[in-house]
């Protein structure tokens, strides 16, 4: 996984993953590997998934040249509310944008390492 800062502020982990190498073919196929680890998973509740790309084309805003779809699974793996600060953070999103060749698996850091590094082995485990 590739770590930049977006915007000189946001901690993004991003994945690509060339359609040739993957077990899954489809937009709808990977959503819904996500949404199966994430209510598999004893502390993540599933929220929704949200159509990033039809929301922006109705619109009429500007999409990224050869971009073909794009998908958010909203989840949360909120176990406590140590600080009212928690909530800024919550809930979590994975994004899956699909291009001809590849996707493109991007998230904002967690606050926790250890639920960081789920997410990471969520997005790694694509790869035959």
């Amino acid at each position: 996984m590739e770590k930049t800062v977006f915007m000189d502020k946001y901690p993004i982990h991003s994945l690509t993953l060339q359609k040739e190498k993957l077990r899954y073919k489809g937009m709808a196929q990977l959503v819904e590997y996500f949404k199966e680890k994430i209510t598999t998973h004893p502390v993540a509740h599933f929220i929704a998934i949200f159509d990033h790309y039809a929301h922006t084309k109705a619109l009429d805003g500007e999409i990224l040249d050869g971009l073909k779809d794009v998908k958010n699974i909203v989840f949360c793996f909120g176990s406590a509310i140590p600080s009212t600060k928690m909530v800024a953070v919550r809930p979590r999103s994975i994004g899956i944008c699909e291009f001809e060749d590849r996707f493109v698996i991007e998230f904002m850091e967690a606050p926790k390492e250890e639920l960081h590094a789920v997410m990471e082995t969520w997005a790694k485990s694509l790869v035959d």
